[in-house]
Order: C-alpha cells, then structure tokens, then sequence
C-alpha cells in the first residue's frame, strides 16, 4: 500500500480542520465520561437489577447507554474519516495529548511532521519509531525538501503503522 508523502504546506493547510476535529473528538470524550459515571452511579444503586424493565431507573440506564455508543461511534466516524481518511496518523495517546503526525519522505526514507494541538504549524519531525519524545526540530531545508523530493512508491511503507 503507498502512502502519501505530505509536505510540511500540505499539513500546515489541514491543521485549522485537525484542531477543530480535535475538539470534537475531545467533546465525545467528555459524553462517554459523563455518561459513564451516570452509569456507575446506577450500577451501584442497583446492579444488575437496572436492566430489568420494570426498574425505575431503567428508562435512564438505557438511554445513558445509547448515548455511550453514540459518542463512541462519532468517535470512531471522526477519527476515520477526518483524520485516517486524510492520510494521517492518530499516534497512541494521540487523543489525550492532541497529537497527529502526518507522513512525509526525508532522505530516502519514511518520517512524519509532527504536529501537537495547540501549535499553529509544523514545527518539528521524527523517525518512524521515534514518537513524540523523539522530536526534532523542523530546519528551513527540511521544510522545503520534505515530501518532494523522495517518490513514496519506492520507499519500503512496512514500517507505517496505519
């Protein structure tokens, strides 16, 4: 499977849609949490006896859950298409930290732009297996250079993770 190779402008041009796709996925998040601890709470008063039909509190408990799955589905739906579905990657912890790197080809080989919420354009990169603690950062040269001068069909893509 090829990949696209971003330049640091093309990924520079998605952060104001990525930053407002962040804050979505974050407003879901804070949905299933809500709805979470609703649920613990009628857990504790009840049990098992909250899915019964004929429980007072039936009707909340089943509606607490619809709303759980769905915030997890827009979750999902988010991620996939607003982020996946651009071709950029959701690291681990990418959520909580608001992280995104986004693929690029740097000297005859795969690294990704590095990009956290928060910032208003790509400053830093790092090697594939590198992560966010791997970090450097992102030289006038490599900015110009990344993503245009390597052809992503002739670079091993086994490496990316997505």
């Amino acid at each position: 499977m090829n990949h696209k190779a971003f330049t640091v402008d093309e990924a520079n041009e998605l952060i104001p849609h990525l930053e407002s796709v962040l804050g979505g996925l974050r407003d879901c998040v804070r949905r299933v949490e809500q709805h979470h601890e609703k649920l613990q709470l009628l857990d504790l008063l009840w049990a098992e006896r909250v899915r019964e039909p004929s429980n007072p509190d039936h009707g909340e408990f089943a509606k607490l859950q619809a709303g759980m799955r769905g915030a997890a589905h827009q979750i999902e739906d988010l991620v996939q298409k607003e982020i996946a579905g651009r071709g950029v990657r959701f690291p681990s912890g990418g959520l909580e930290q608001g992280l995104l790197d986004f693929p690029t080809t740097w000297q005859g080989r795969w690294v990704y732009l590095c990009w956290k919420s928060g910032e208003k354009r790509i400053t830093a990169w790092h090697e594939i297996d590198g992560g966010f603690a791997g970090r450097q950062p992102l030289t006038a040269d490599q900015s110009r250079r990344m993503g245009r001068e390597d052809d992503p069909a002739l670079i091993d893509d086994s490496m990316l993770d997505f």
